[in-house]
């Protein structure tokens, strides 16, 4: 095992920053139940809401509108859930639309009913466009009962939807719409008004938080979908159980660095494109995916024809080089990438992902371009592990 690894993995999980860390162990070491009103519990209490703002911040909304999780799969399962609530009115929605290439926390319909899940096709650039998904819309929604959820940007690819056109287009049809962030955060601007959507999705350890953390953005308290969690009524109702205070005060130290990284992106963005240089350059013939889109400065998905994926991941991790065979939320499946299937590519399933961040250095590119020209010269498809 090398001593020195080099991690280009930052779209599966970012490391844990060290201010992150920081806040998680002064949280410890505070104990106190924030539900508590004595001193210890108005201490906790005081760390959540401190946190509250600061997650609020980065997506320009209102910390008494954001909502803590246990990460981002459950505020995106109480999205995806048909009963809601406007005020104190039940509300009842029968249509869900997502984008063929989510993420499967918003593909799988969460509890809509299949036949009421329509998935909106993307292109082969991996986007969407308005015009189609204003023809889906017209057809399908039900104006005041639909909910329109995708991805701000790809977690495989890094294509940046055209997130406002998308928003407008659902307004007008009538319906909710809500964004998963969680790859956008800390590396576009995010402002949930200026984007249109109702709702932001939002993840700690995506931005160099906790694993275990996430947030449910809401534009406003009017309508909002009933919790998944009940209990004591933490969290304004919105999901019950005592708040697992480290984990949230170390989302909002993270949340603090990701504002400020959002302008650092173009340093991430050299190195990407050196990276992908050093691909052309060894491989002739592969394929970057979406390229051609706009796409996250430190995202590159990218396939060489003959070689598979899973087996040159291994390669790289015993090159020292951690990077992703597709998603690492699908790294246990078999089969080709939905997301390539969506945009046409079904036929290259073997794909990798570089994804990198702030600490990635040009040594770490060097490393993966010396990895990637052996990998590649023992031959497409051969073990690597017998190499």
């Amino acid at each position: 095992m090398h001593a020195q690894r080099a991690y280009l993995d930052y779209n599966a999980s970012a490391p844990l920053l060290e201010t992150a860390r920081a806040a998680m162990l002064a949280a410890l070491d505070a104990g106190g139940n924030a539900s508590s009103v004595h001193a210890e519990g108005r201490a906790a209490r005081r760390l959540i809401e401190e946190a509250r703002g600061v997650v609020a911040a980065l997506v320009g909304g209102v910390a008494e509108h954001v909502v803590f999780t246990s990460g981002a799969s459950e505020a995106a399962s109480m999205l995806t859930s048909p009963d809601w609530r406007m005020g104190r009115a039940p509300l009842r929605l029968e249509r869900l639309f997502v984008a063929a290439s989510d993420h499967p926390c918003l593909l799988d319909g969460g509890r809509f009913a299949p036949e009421n899940v329509h998935r909106l096709p993307v292109g082969r650039d991996g986007l969407l466009d308005p015009e189609t998904v204003r023809a889906v819309l017209a057809k399908n929604a039900i104006a005041g009962k639909s909910l329109v959820a995708i991805h701000a940007a790809n977690n495989e690819t890094g294509v940046i939807q055209p997130i406002a056109e998308i928003a407008s287009v659902a307004k007008q049809a009538g319906a909710l719409f809500a964004l998963d962030a969680v790859q956008a955060a800390g590396r576009i601007p995010l402002d949930i008004a200026d984007l249109g959507a109702d709702f932001l999705i939002l993840s700690a350890h995506k931005i160099g938080g906790p694993k275990g953390a996430g947030a449910l953005v809401a534009a406003s308290g009017l309508v909002m979908p009933e919790p998944l969690v009940r209990g004591g009524g933490q969290e304004k109702g919105h999901r019950g159980g005592t708040e697992n205070v480290a984990a949230i005060a170390g989302f909002g130290a993270a949340a603090r660095e990701a504002a400020r990284a959002v302008d650092l992106m173009d340093g991430v963005r050299a190195l990407r494109d050196e990276a992908e240089r050093a691909i052309r350059e060894i491989a002739p013939h592969a394929t970057i995916f979406g390229a051609a889109a706009p796409r996250l400065a430190n995202t590159s998905f990218f396939a060489v024809p003959g070689l598979k994926a899973e087996t040159a991941q291994i390669g790289f991790d015993l090159a020292g080089i951690a990077l992703s065979a597709g998603s690492a939320c699908s790294s246990g499946k078999v089969g080709p990438s939905h997301v390539l299937a969506a945009m046409g590519h079904g036929e290259e399933a073997s794909a990798l992902r570089l994804s990198l961040g702030l600490a990635t250095e040009v040594g770490d590119i060097e490393r993966f371009a010396t990895a990637l020209r052996g990998i590649v010269a023992r031959g497409a498809g051969q073990d690597i592990r017998a190499a």
